[in-house]
């Protein structure tokens, strides 16, 4: 499993919000509830529909397919910074549409 950023990097919302993303994703296999399956199809419709291209983009390879922020900066050929800084951007508005639901 791919090392994420420590909370000193991240506000403590933020933080949060990573945790929370990342429980909802990282456990899919052992979680098969009734609630984690629509909160799972919540999270993938918000990233489909609420998120710009790019974030949807970084968020789908960060958190779907474990790739680490120096990984999708080379890959995408940007800073490591834009990949971080898209990457919190995304959250935020990811966490902004599921508040509701968490």
């Amino acid at each position: 499993m791919q090392k994420r950023l420590k909370s000193d990097f991240l506000g403590e919302a933020e933080f949060c919000a990573d945790k929370e993303i990342s429980a909802l994703i990282g456990d899919t296999e052992s979680n098969n509830s009734a609630q984690h399956r629509l909160m799972l199809k919540i999270l993938r419709k918000v990233i489909q529909e609420e998120l710009t291209e790019r974030q949807r983009q970084m968020i789908t390879l960060y958190y779907f397919d474990r790739v680490n922020i120096p990984q999708i900066a080379e890959m995408l050929k940007v800073n490591r910074s834009t990949v971080s800084r898209t990457i919190s951007r995304g959250r935020r508005n990811i966490m902004e549409k599921m508040k509701f639901f968490i």
